[in-house]
């Protein structure tokens, strides 16, 4: 999608910690074949503020956000978005961040219109829409995809113990056979070359943003 944009530099603000170093590996393997430059900034030595330098140095035109939340991440986009060097460029956040409440009262305006992954089919399951209600109830708002994610973690952590009890040898040969209904979907496991773990590798995937005109509201860009 970034590439389809028209950005084929694009920076990566990015922590020090082997899951975002594997995201910016990801990013870099996947477009560098196609064209793509990826800039890492290491979010270590620069401060919110000196991103923006960076940025206009290395003449990025796309941002991405390996960073935790609220901080350094909403510094960042506060930093980013007051640049006037940088009103064109575009903020994406594949960790989900900007769907959290707390992103929208920190940010506001400043918030919409930064793309970001977030793991739900266009329309639940008869099973996801009972949870959905069950949520909302519980949380008195609508609940992010990550309440999904952990309802369906617990749902197969559960199924795979009642087969196979806490023998740790027959849980680890289990994931090959593990077929249960989740709130998205069908969940099986699978393994992709290159990754030592298993994964639910076919779980369904939106890019949203929240919308400029009413930063309450999410818009589905794209689904895959």
């Amino acid at each position: 999608m970034v590439l389809g944009a028209g950005h084929s530099r694009i920076a990566v603000a990015a922590e020090s910690s082997v899951y975002w170093a594997s995201g910016a590996r990801i990013l870099r393997d996947y477009l560098a074949p196609r064209g793509g430059t990826v800039i890492e900034l290491d979010m270590r030595a620069l401060a919110p503020t000196a991103v923006c330098d960076e940025l206009v140095d290395n003449r990025a035109t796309a941002l991405l956000l390996l960073v935790g939340h609220p901080e350094p991440a909403v510094s960042i986009v506060k930093s980013v978005r007051r640049d006037q060097r940088l009103a064109e460029i575009m903020i994406g956040a594949p960790a989900g961040q900007p769907e959290f409440a707390e992103w929208a009262t920190l940010l506001g305006d400043d918030g919409a219109a930064i793309p970001f992954l977030r793991y739900l089919p266009e329309c639940l399951s008869p099973l996801g829409a009972r949870v959905e209600t069950a949520l909302r109830e519980r949380l008195a708002e609508t609940p992010s995809f990550v309440a999904f994610e952990g309802y369906d973690t617990v749902a197969v952590l559960a199924d795979v113990l009642r087969s196979n009890g806490a023998d740790r040898a027959r849980t680890a040969g289990s994931w090959p056979r593990v077929a249960v209904e989740g709130t998205r979907g069908q969940i099986q496991f699978s393994r992709t070359p290159g990754i030592s773990v298993w994964q639910w590798a076919w779980t369904p995937i939106q890019v949203v943003d929240r919308d400029p005109a009413e930063p309450d509201r999410f818009r589905i860009l794209h689904t895959g």
